[in-house]
């Protein structure tokens, strides 16, 4: 059976190592006898995939001891609810920033647990954009400042973070370890897996040790990140083969070189952007200054023809290319693991299809 191009915006492409890896250890890991995920959580056999997979993150995003790592279950979306639960103080506020679907969900979830300043918004912005640092107008003695990295469903993507006095914390959901940041200038980081680290259901924490004590003692435990940082993860049974898969994934990243993959990430994206720029048929949707390297959304004369368009690339192998059903248009995706293949043929069918019907 051949692999299609999975142009999906998550769950997302696997580097195909990873998969066969994990096909061939399926049954039996490292002469164990069972899978890694009919292993106990508390056996050395699957100690050494999560002591691993902590390290890898460590080594990717250069992290000081003053940071903890951590693996949630539940996703980012757990995470939109458990960053006001422990950073957000009674009578203290939060300053979020709105730049589209995502950030909304999350200043919701914040609201619900106290007062929120939303310092800047351009989520309905068309052509969709993330802020200029300079329209922020932060909040003094605000608890923290919100932002989602990278819009998955706009296209639009931060390229310069911003410099903040209160803990800067980041929905990294769709661009995490897709290209270098100082991930010291962070509070507290949070990524769903599905995207660049693995399969779904689970979130990555990236957190700042001394922020862990700010979580009222009323939050139930599950729901405290202190809770996992002083049980590594383990205080109950995690996702074990999430994890695993996380770690493959993140030893593949550290084989590969970070920068090549930077680099590659960049010229994927570039090769795409270049043919939208180069064609008066297909249109960006982001402003050019932050348009994602992940998430490349477009349009095309009329529905009709975007409709045509996805159906005639489904049927040769590219797969996924639908946009958010809030917005319509094309989506193409192209995550860490998404081959360059993938992204030179999308480039040769879009050029015929506007030869064929532009």
């Amino acid at each position: 059976m051949a692999r299609v191009f999975n142009f999906g915006a998550g769950p997302a492409a696997l580097p195909v190592e990873v998969l066969e890896e994990a096909q061939r250890e399926l049954l039996d890991f490292k002469g164990s006898g069972m899978s890694i995920m009919e292993h106990s959580h508390r056996g050395k056999e699957y100690d050494a995939v999560h002591g691993e997979a902590i390290q890898n993150i460590r080594t990717l995003l250069a992290l000081s001891d003053d940071y903890t790592v951590l693996f949630i279950q539940g996703g980012a979306s757990m995470q939109f609810a458990m960053v006001p639960m422990n950073l957000l103080g009674a009578g203290q506020s939060a300053d979020y920033v709105n730049s589209g679907a995502w950030a909304d969900k999350a200043i919701k979830e914040a609201k619900l647990f106290g007062k929120v300043n939303v310092i800047a918004n351009t989520g309905k912005d068309i052509p969709t954009r993330m802020p200029k640092n300079s329209d922020l107008q932060f909040t003094p003695d605000a608890a923290y400042v919100h932002i989602t990295s990278n819009e998955t469903i706009a296209g639009s993507q931060w390229k310069d973070f911003p410099r903040t006095a209160a803990p800067l914390v980041a929905d990294m959901s769709s661009d995490i370890l897709s290209r270098p940041f100082d991930a010291g200038q962070f509070g507290l980081i949070y990524a769903g897996a599905q995207k660049n680290l693995g399969p779904s259901g689970m979130a990555l924490v990236v957190m700042r040790r001394d922020l862990l004590d700010r979580a009222p003692a009323t939050i139930p435990t599950m729901l405290k990140y202190k809770t996992h940082s002083e049980e590594n993860s383990l205080y109950n049974t995690p996702p074990t083969f999430a994890i695993y898969v996380l770690m493959l994934v993140t030893r593949w990243i550290l084989k590969m070189g970070p920068q090549t993959l930077y680099k590659q990430n960049a010229e994927k994206a570039g090769r795409i952007y270049h043919a939208l720029d180069a064609s008066a048929f297909y249109k960006a949707t982001a402003v050019k200054e932050f348009r994602s390297d992940m998430n490349i959304t477009f349009r095309l004369p009329t529905e009709a023809l975007e409709e045509q368009f996805i159906k005639e690339a489904s049927k040769l192998g590219m797969k996924g290319l639908k946009g958010h059903r809030s917005v319509g248009g094309v989506r193409a995706s192209i995550y860490n693991a998404f081959p360059m293949a993938g992204v030179d043929a999308l480039v040769a069918f879009m050029k015929e299809f506007e030869k064929k019907n532009g």
